[in-house]
């Protein structure tokens, strides 16, 4: 099996995989970084959203010969101590329901947010629309990305 390196949240890690292994499994199984969750496996749910150089991706789609040598960012590295202005306006706004979708929907918004400091609710909606949440917050979500723009 070979071995890869895998540059995650600031961290270099050698792990051995098969080529097609998806990076969602690497990172849940190999690395126990389990904040990133299964979904669909076909990248229409978001919930394995990933940052993969600072953009939004779905893990689940993506083998780990695919992210060799790159920055991954997952919502454990989001920020140290759960203080990146979304997690806090996520927090204040009550966001979550049951609360699985809610590390891809903030990797989405913090990728969208780095890129778009004052995005309008229109460009916010677009971003996240790729995002489902069984538990229908989008109102929420909405609210709590403009939040985090004002912050």
């Amino acid at each position: 099996m070979p071995t890869y390196s895998l540059k995650v949240n600031g961290t270099t890690h050698q792990v051995e995989a098969d080529a097609d292994t998806p990076i969602l499994w690497v990172l849940r199984d190999q690395l126990d970084l389990v904040g990133t969750k299964f979904g669909c496996g076909i990248a229409q749910c978001g919930a394995c959203t990933i940052h993969l150089n600072g953009e939004a991706v779905r893990s689940c789609i993506l083998t780990i010969s695919q992210v060799t040598d790159q920055e991954i960012t997952t919502i454990e590295g989001l920020s140290e101590k759960g203080d990146h202005p979304v997690q806090v306006a996520w927090k204040e706004l009550d966001v979550p329901q049951c609360g699985y979708c809610q590390a891809g929907q903030i990797m989405t918004a913090s990728a969208l947010l780095d890129r778009n400091q004052n995005p309008s609710e229109a460009e916010i909606k677009q971003a996240m629309h790729g995002n489902l949440c069984r538990c229908a917050t989008y109102n929420r979500i909405v609210k709590a990305v403009q939040k985090a723009a004002n912050s």
